[in-house]
């Protein structure tokens, strides 16, 4: 059946590409993105008028089947000409040499450090779309409560207020979900921990033992070893915790879920590292190097994320620009209320993304591997440096 469905799309993608033109289709494929069809279609007819030689041919995947189908297609004569994918993908068909090199020169209007967070080798093989990036969610009332003055800004100064916070008002400072997907991974990069090799230095067992004494002090939840962000939000909302990390969206759910809570929220920048960069989440585009209409294609996809149609998108759905005169817009600079604030804390943080995590061939059993070796840690099965010197030795 996968062969038979293969061979159908393969028979789809290659009828499109025989087909006389007398003006040139520029296939366009996104992930699911149906929800803004009259937004993507109003910039389509824009684009088309200005362009009579050129039809762009929208097709929306379902976001489940979308590398599989990438995957598919780029192994035809005639993949589609532009593709809307994540960057985690994007680098592994970049590696296979399936993408066109896209010119540094054409990305001059893109915020630099997501342009070198994307790049592959010191070249370029997609566009940046949109990004999100985790602030801080806290409970003002209770931090006062605490006697303490000023939100961390690292997760040695939240280590620091931990005890105050639960002596003073008898809740833990947060839920730190570090056994959900690549959360330590991310930690540890964020101090300078890029290598899975590097996992057993002394950093990496100074970054483990502050969660350990944290977690054997009562400092954080015991359910810290298997909770995800959604239970912590819970906690949160609850009382429970004072910060949260998470995107902007998730203070809907609270004003909805939890209106008193929400009444005593405020937002700030995300806990960082010694490096301070912040982390984020990019959806870009990627022009197959085998694409009929490369150069139609990137002309499109500049057009499609240039600074009007990025803000508009952004005021419909609070994702972040990529633009960098978007991003300087006031849309980008209102502090007026509380989801205004998160937004523009947000936008800030896009200013400094670099080094960002790469993601890895086998990325997941690396996380899986981490994180068995975060719930050894925590319980104290082991010492610290023996535990992380047995997971480099599996890493290798």
């Amino acid at each position: 059946m996968k062969k038979f469905l293969l061979i159908l799309l393969s028979v789809i993608v290659l009828s499109g590409c025989t087909q006389k033109e007398q003006t040139k289709v520029v296939s366009f494929w996104t992930l699911q993105m149906g929800d803004f069809a009259p937004y993507i279609n109003q910039i389509i007819d824009k684009y088309e008028s200005e362009h009579k030689d050129i039809k762009i041919k929208w097709i929306d995947v379902p976001f489940s089947e979308g590398e599989k189908r990438t995957l598919a297609a780029v192994m035809t004569d005639c993949p589609p000409d532009l593709i809307n994918l994540n960057p985690d993908f994007s680098a592994i068909l970049a590696q296979k040499d399936t993408l066109a090199e896209i010119p540094e020169s054409k990305l001059s209007t893109f915020n630099s450090e997501i342009v070198k967070a994307l790049s592959y080798k010191g070249k370029i093989y997609s566009i940046p779309w949109y990004a999100t990036s985790a602030i801080t969610i806290y409970n003002k009332d209770l931090l006062k409560k605490a006697g303490i003055n000023s939100v961390p800004k690292t997760y040695n100064e939240l280590y620091k207020i931990s005890k105050q916070i639960k002596a003073k008002t008898g809740v833990y400072s947060y839920l730190p979900t570090i056994t959900e997907n690549d959360t330590m991974v991310k930690i540890l990069n964020k101090y300078g921990v890029y290598e899975p090799s590097e996992y057993g230095n002394t950093v990496s067992q100074d970054i483990f033992n502050m969660f350990k004494t944290m977690y054997q002090e009562g400092l954080i939840p015991k359910e810290t070893i298997t909770m995800t962000h959604r239970e912590a939000l819970e906690q949160y909302m609850s009382g429970k915790i004072v910060f949260y990390q998470g995107g902007a969206n998730f203070l809907n759910m609270i004003k909805e879920n939890a209106p008193k809570i929400y009444s005593q929220t405020d937002v700030s920048e995300q806990i960082k590292g010694k490096i301070g960069q912040n982390d984020f989440s990019v959806m870009n585009f990627v022009i197959p190097v085998k694409a009929k209409y490369k150069e139609e294609a990137l002309d499109f996809c500049l057009f499609l994320t240039n600074e009007e149609n990025q803000l508009a998108l952004a005021k419909m759905t609070n994702v972040i620009a990529t633009n960098s005169n978007a991003l300087k817009n006031d849309f980008y600079n209102d502090y007026s209320d509380l989801t205004s604030k998160a937004r523009s804390i947000s936008a800030k943080q896009i200013e400094k993304v670099y080094p960002q995590l790469r993601q890895r061939q086998g990325q997941k059993e690396i996380n899986l591997l981490v994180n068995t070796a975060v719930q050894s840690i925590l319980l104290d099965k082991s010492p610290t440096d023996k535990i992380l010197n047995e997971l480099v030795n599996k890493l290798n």
